[in-house]
Order: structure tokens, then sequence, then C-alpha cells
């Protein structure tokens, strides 16, 4: 049994203007679908992560999952017993003015256990003595420690980590990484893993959900996906990458613009920027087919040879 399973889950957001303004301007309500029915399953001990351009759903998601925002249709499953959040901006997500102990000890208050605060502090490569300082007194990396600790304190089955190392410098980021790794292999720890970087995400990841205004447009185990990806959005997001492997590949930019969300193309949302739209692209939505939701892959309109080559 999976331990986090979502099911058709979307998310509207009121983005009207106000009441009065609606009246003179003669302006009708407006909603924005922040998710629109996505759906997946993440098992115990996995990494999923979900990647995918700012602004496609990927942080909206993650707060649906841990529970800040209810669906506005879909239902949300939850088999284990405790869920956290590691939050992308180690300098926002501190209380400036509590000390270190305070901030991990607060999800665990009820406990009143001194001895635990200063376990997470050591499992994340910080010293009992720092429970004693101020957010301001540390680095950037080390106050996503002190997130990362905070989040461990309640002893969660599940993390949530929305972009955890994208404020980070990139020898910084694999410190994290890297910790991230051994605490999920030691406490038997399972992520979701929200990202818009693809080589961080190479790196963390079982699965790898790829998403598209608001849509999972690609779902496959992560060295399948990087081998040989479907989707022509994953293939955009891929070919942009630099070629690490000095294999010869060319860096093609990412093309065009992420449409508007208030007003999203007919058909598929990605066929503006799609060489392999057709007018059924342009008319009727993709569903997802065996894991990919794309007209030119199910009509086999794609080469799927191994990327790269």
């Amino acid at each position: 049994m999976h331990l986090l399973s979502l099911s058709r889950v979307s998310r509207d957001f009121d983005v009207s203007l106000p009441w009065l303004n609606r009246v003179i301007e003669r302006e009708p309500r407006r909603r924005l679908r922040a998710v629109d029915e996505v759906s997946f399953e993440v098992a115990r001990g996995e990494t999923l992560a979900l990647v995918g351009e700012s602004g496609c759903g990927k942080s909206t998601l993650a707060r649906l999952v841990v529970g800040l925002y209810p669906p506005t249709a879909g239902r949300v499953e939850f088999r284990g017993r405790r869920m956290q959040m590691i939050f992308q901006d180690p300098y926002a997500s501190l209380n400036p003015r509590w000390r270190v102990k305070r901030i991990i000890g607060e999800p665990i208050r009820l406990l009143q256990t001194a001895a635990r605060v200063e376990e997470v502090l050591v499992q994340v490569g910080l010293s009992p003595q720092d429970g004693e300082k101020y957010p301001h007194e540390f680095s950037g990396g080390q106050r996503q420690r002190i997130s990362i600790a905070r989040a461990l304190a309640g002893e969660p089955d599940l993390l949530v980590c929305d972009e955890p190392t994208s404020a980070l410098d990139v020898s910084v980021q694999a410190q994290i990484l890297n910790l991230m790794s051994e605490l999920q292999r030691r406490l038997g720890l399972t992520y979701v893993f929200i990202s818009h970087n693809l080589a961080v995400v190479s790196q963390v990841a079982d699965r790898v959900g790829v998403m598209y205004l608001g849509r999972l447009v690609e779902l496959a185990p992560a060295a399948k996906l990087f081998a040989r990806p479907r989707h022509p959005y994953t293939r955009m997001l891929l070919d942009a990458l630099p070629d690490l492997a000095m294999s010869g590949r060319p860096r093609t930019p990412v093309a065009g613009e992420v449409p508007n969300p208030l007003a999203p193309p007919p058909g598929c949302a990605f066929h503006p920027r799609c060489a392999h739209a057709n007018e059924r692209c342009r008319r009727e939505r993709p569903e997802v087919i065996r894991h990919v939701a794309c007209h030119a892959v199910e009509e086999g309109r794609i080469d799927l040879a191994v990327h790269g080559t």
C-alpha cells in the first residue's frame, strides 16, 4: 500500500477584483486553476520529484499534500502518522526572534524534551550547543539544516521539500542533498521533492513527475525519464541542460513562455510552444495515457529514441 495517494486533485483560487471594481468595470469573477486534476502515488521510502517552470503549480501542490490548502476537487490520502514540510527560503522560514532550540522544539513542545532537540541537531550535522543561538548566527546552509532538524523533530514518515536547495550556493546544495539522502537511508523517510532544477532532481529522485500549467504531463522512473523523455515539454527542459557528459549534444534554450493561467490555451496547454502540435492538439486536451499526456506520443508522431543520441 502506498504512503501517499492523490486522485484527480485540483485547486482553484479566486483572483477576482474587489466587488465594487467588478460592478464599475462590469468584470465577472475570475478563478485561477493552479492545480488541475493531478493524480499520483508515492511508496514508502521513495523520492518522487515534481519539476517544471515557475508558475506550473508545484508549490501549490506541495501545500495541498501537507494540508495547508484544501483541494477544490479530488482526494489526498496519507497513510502514515505524520508529515512535515521543508520550505524554500531558510532566511524567511525561521523565526529570527527565537533561539534554535525553540524553533526545533515547537513541533514537539507538548513532549517537553530537550534531548530530542539535541538529537536532531546532531543528526543534521550541527552541535547541541547550536540550540542556544539565533538564526542570524548561521549561514544559509546551516539554516536549512535547522529547517530539516525542525521537520525531523516530530518523527515524520513523509517530508515535502519545496525547492529546499534553490536559495543556496551550488557547493552548499550538494551538502544538503547528501544530508537528505543519508537521512532517508538511516530513517526510512519518504520525500516529495519540488524543484525546477533537473540537475538536482537527477541526483535525488526515484521517479519524476513533470508539471505544466497545473497538470502532470509525464511521470516516469528517473533513469527512464532522463534517458528517454516522452513528452515534448520534458524534452525541451532536458535539452536546455548543460552537456556534462561532453557527448557533443547541443544545448537548446527553453523556447517560449508559460501561458497566462487565467486564459489557458484551448486543447493541449503546451501546443503554442510545441513543434509537434497539430489541429487535434489545438482543439482537444490530452488525457494521461500510460503516464504521459500527449496526442503526438499517443499517435506515434514523436521519435522516442534515447535522448541525446
